[in-house]
């Protein structure tokens, strides 16, 4: 799951939580709702942390030329 799908996940689980008033027998969607956010935010955290290992940059290894100096004089 990416970035977008965190942030998506965080979106649908604030809109059941705050902007919903429905009523579903056996289902508390103010539950559901905090969970999806929940999980949207463990994503985020999860996903920073792999990108931020990604961007470790590891130099580059010196190339070595070596100057043939026999065929320079021709």
């Amino acid at each position: 799951m990416g970035l977008g799908g965190c942030i998506i996940l965080i979106a649908v689980g604030a809109i059941l939580t705050f902007a919903t008033d429905w009523d579903m027998q056996g289902v508390n969607l103010d539950l559901v709702g905090i969970i999806f956010m929940a999980v949207g935010l463990i994503g985020v955290a999860t996903f920073s942390s792999i990108a931020r290992r990604r961007r470790v940059m590891v130099p580059p290894a010196t190339t070595v030329v070596e100057d043939d100096r026999r065929y320079r004089d021709m």
